[in-house]
């Protein structure tokens, strides 16, 4: 049986960006294969998607990066979470487990 995968619904990018560094810097592509770990490869993001999405979130305050070396030697720029970023993923938690609710709620049989 093939492994079904599922692209990242618009708007929740973002969240699952600040959480994956909520475990600590990390580069573009390491946001990746954090993602892809996390979700046993179910999730796709792609690059033309991410990196986008970073340079939003840096001009929101809610990341920041810094020029560093890879595991693999090459350079590549490291993002953090600010405090501002901490607070939106606080934030953007809080909305998702309402929506998560919903969603369930309407998935609901009728009468069940």
């Amino acid at each position: 049986m093939s492994k079904q995968r599922v692209r990242v619904l618009q708007g929740t990018l973002e969240m699952l960006i600040l959480r994956s560094l909520a475990w600590g810097p990390n580069h573009g592509f390491g946001v990746l294969r954090h993602l892809e770990t996390v979700t046993r490869e179910t999730l796709v993001v792609e690059e033309g998607a991410l990196y986008p999405a970073l340079h939003r979130m840096r001009a929101k305050g809610w990341v920041e990066g810094e020029w560093g070396t890879t595991e693999n030697n090459r350079r590549a720029l490291f993002y953090r979470l600010t405090s501002e970023g901490k607070a939106e993923l606080r934030r953007q938690r809080a909305s998702w487990s309402v929506l998560v609710d919903a969603v369930a709620a309407v998935m609901e049989p009728a009468g069940a």
